[in-house]
């Protein structure tokens, strides 16, 4: 049996030991670290090698081998020293013990590689820690025989090889299954053999795809079945299911169950608010009663959960977790480096930390990645790049704040006055586009990060106060402020301060996320993005960095267009400006419409006031219709609430938001649901910011309106009309309500198989 692993998995799952503690993180970032290690290269004499690739084996006995490697940061042959490099913020003293262990390891392992290769009988080890604020470095150093360091890791193979055995009999056993998985059911739906077929030769050809695919076709079944049937003919170490939306999950989950692939292993990642036990403490052994020990009694937790696979959902995670006294949260982080299948949500692939991503570098995993409900993406990408800070904030901080951390304080409020007083001069704007970060200010929030830091490492029951919010904040922002480029925009929005005088928001806006998400689709061996609202491709294509030459897929809808009557009410504007005068038309539509066949109904608006002055006018004219609505913010039982009321032969409108959690992602088969009134395009609201975007993508793109308005409104309608139609069975009519649905710009956006008629004067109109 061959195996190979890299040096840091290696140490990682070897040297880990005590108590779960992030009081010494987050680390720089990968910039940072890129930067660190090339200034401490940069100090370093003529005979200083960086980056060096080594690998080694171990072989116990004939029939295993086990090959080690990875790139040692440097070696001075003079000095005969070899560096491990590591970036950090704050006192080093506050580094945690299984931290520090895990470096030794680490350089320790690359010691005997390199005395292997070099055929060295000695070698002297040097932990380098550079303070990315100060640039002072930290060295701590060992002298080593080759002897000492080949017996260390022969210990450490010996202690993974054990795992690594269990590992290979399962990863056996697992592509033996998967060769002989069958579709679960004795025919395909209508288009899902051609959207299967089209995932299976992706991941063949080693290719991204773009596919647009019809709600009700079994999108989820018909991606994994291909893409598993695909893993051991194409040696995939594992497939990431990734949605923007917890009830995808659910389905994902589901069908996986429908697939009976027993030696699979599937993990659900949940958000960690979601699965934290302990929301008042912090993440360290002294404050959480689950961190204390953590990596001391994660082997036998890790050991269960393996031994027994299936389905490790939130809830069997959380089982297995409390049974060993773990954190829940941060046990399924662990068993992503063990499961074949992960569930989870597009960051934990996609944003700047990305967890899976940063697992399949480190792991050098061939990867399959499926994104359902893939037009989020755009949206999604560009919340994880983009950053705000409020002064208000730091206003409240300063008063606040701890005396150590006055000055800092008291300095980013100096700048960001001065600021203010530069872009807002009285009786100007209350928005304004900067060309560029402020440099003093940015320059006030690094020194603010590095003091913070340091008074933290200190203090660590600072970290359950509003200073730690931030504290991340801080540094969220300032890695985004490493990304800025013309794909982004910065922005200050400007408002009346409680004290009176001039207050802001700085923004750092991503316009185009697809520079920031191509590595991760370089990276996967196939990546399969669907969706039933994925047009026009160019636009996706555009704004989420697919390779070029990524083939784009319409898998033809099984519905015909007798099932569903599309309306054009063409005399009405639903303009902001003519909202008023919309209110009787729209409700009298909506109710001759009910009147003419009884059912249930979904109404869409493009806000929650404009839903509220429609319903009230509706409630007044037609009292004897049942309604209820989509209130704001609305908690998970309210939302199973609403859902709930529309129960098959039911009767009744339900008011909801174009966007919101009720305009994709439910499913209400049969005569739950029988039709909708949608009273908006979904057109994003006119305001500095969006028109700012405009701009951009109009310079980038050359079709500014069209990026920034046209093509992600008719998105949110297209998928709130989907809601209607979910089976070959069912039938129903939507009303699309706004004159400007009757342009040939928009027609030629909304699906093919819709047959669309225009009506100018509301008669009845009947699903018979």
């Amino acid at each position: 049996m061959n195996y190979r692993v890299a040096v840091r998995a290696l140490c990682e799952f070897t040297a880990g030991t005590g108590d779960l503690d992030h009081r010494f993180t987050p680390s720089p970032s990968a910039r940072e670290g890129i930067a660190g290690h090339q200034l401490v290269a940069a100090r370093r004499g003529e005979s200083y090698e960086s980056e060096i690739s080594l690998s080694g084996d171990y072989q116990p006995d004939e029939s295993v081998i086990l090959t080690v490697g990875g790139r040692a940061d440097g070696y001075d042959s003079a000095a005969n020293r070899l560096e491990e490099i590591k970036t950090h913020r704050g006192d080093l003293a506050r580094m945690s013990d299984n931290q520090r262990a895990l470096h030794w390891a680490q350089v320790r392992v690359y010691g005997a590689l390199l005395c292997r290769a070099r055929e060295l009988e000695g070698v002297t080890l040097a932990l380098v820690y550079l303070d990315i604020a100060s640039q002072r470095e930290s060295v701590l150093t060992e002298w080593s025989t080759r002897a000492e360091l080949e017996a260390f890791f022969e210990d450490q193979c010996e202690r993974f090889l054990i795992w690594a055995a269990q590992e290979a009999v399962h990863r056996r056993a697992r592509d033996a299954a998967l060769e002989k998985l069958v579709f679960p059911y004795t025919t395909f739906r209508s288009g899902q053999r051609e959207l299967a077929e089209a995932v299976y030769k992706a991941a063949s050809t080693q290719r991204c795809l773009l596919m647009q695919a019809p709600t009700g076709i079994g999108k989820t079944l018909g991606t994994l079945f291909p893409q598993l049937a695909a893993m051991p003919r194409h040696n995939l170490d594992r497939l990431f299911y990734l949605t923007a939306k917890t009830t995808g999950r659910g389905l994902a989950l589901s069908a996986l169950e429908h697939l009976d692939a027993k030696p699979l292993r599937v993990l659900e990642l949940v958000a960690r608010d979601k699965a934290c036990e302990h929301p008042d403490k912090a993440c360290h052994g002294e404050s959480c009663p689950l961190a204390r020990g953590f990596y001391d009694r994660l082997p036998e937790a890790r050991r269960q959960a393996v031994a027994q696979g299936g389905r490790l959902d939130q809830a069997a995670l959380r089982h297995i977790a409390l049974a060993h006294d773990i954190c829940p949260y941060y046990l399924g982080q662990e068993l992503a480096r063990w499961c074949d299948v992960v569930v989870g949500d597009v960051n934990h692939y996609f944003d700047l930390n990305a967890m899976l991503f940063g697992l399949t570098l480190t792991q050098q995993w061939r990867v399959g990645v499926l994104v359902d409900e893939a037009h989020n993406l755009v949206e999604r990408g560009r919340r994880m790049y983009s950053a705000q800070l409020d002064q208000a904030a730091f206003k409240r901080l300063r008063r606040q704040a701890p005396e150590a951390l006055g000055k800092t304080f008291r300095r980013i409020d100096r700048q960001w006055n001065a600021l203010n007083k530069a872009e807002h001069p009285k009786g100007s704007t209350t928005y304004r586009e900067l060309e560029a970060i402020p440099a003093k200010l940015l320059s006030a929030l690094h020194k603010a990060i590095a003091e913070i830091t340091e008074y933290l490492a200190d203090e660590p029951a600072g970290l359950d106060s509003a200073l730690s919010q931030t504290y991340f904040d801080l540094l969220h922002f300032c890695r985004v402020a490493e990304l800025f480029d013309k794909q982004f925009l910065c922005d200050l929005s400007f408002r009346c301060g409680r004290r009176g005088g001039t207050i802001s928001a700085l923004a750092l806006r991503n316009v185009v996320p697809a520079t920031l998400l191509a590595p991760r689709f370089a990276v996967s061996h196939t990546s399969v993005l669907f969706s039933a609202t994925l047009s026009p491709s160019r636009y996706y294509a555009d704004l989420l960095g697919l390779p070029e030459r990524t083939p784009w897929l319409e898998v033809e809808a099984p519905f015909v267009a007798d099932q569903l009557e599309v309306r054009i009410a063409a005399d009405v504007s639903t303009r902001f400006r003519h909202r008023q005068a919309s209110l009787d038309p729209i409700g009298e539509l909506m109710a001759q419409q009910f009147r003419a066949q009884p059912g249930n109904y979904l109404a869409f608006f493009s806000s929650f006031d404009y839903l509220e002055q429609v319903l009230e006018r509706f409630h007044e004219s037609h009292p004897s219709i049942p309604v209820w609505r989509q209130e704001r913010r609305m908690s998970e039982p309210a939302r199973q609430d609403f859902l709930a009321r529309f129960e098959a032969r039911g009767q009744g409108i339900g008011f909801a938001v174009l966007g919101g959690v009720f305009g994709e992602g439910i499913d209400l088969p049969g005569e739950r649901l029988i039709g909708a009134f949608i009273a908006t395009l979904g057109l994003p609201q006119i305001n500095p910011v969006n028109e700012g975007f405009k701009q951009r993508l109009g310079a980038i793109f050359g079709d500014g309106y069209a990026y920034t308005y046209l093509y992600p409104g008719l998105q949110k309608v297209v998928q709130a009309a989907g809601r209607v139609i979910r089976t070959r069975e069912d039938r129903g009519v939507v009303h699309l309500i706004d004159d400007r649905f009757n342009r040939p710009e928009v027609r030629e956006l909304l699906p093919d198989w819709w047959q669309t008629s225009t009506v100018r004067s509301f008669p009845l109109l009947s699903l018979q």
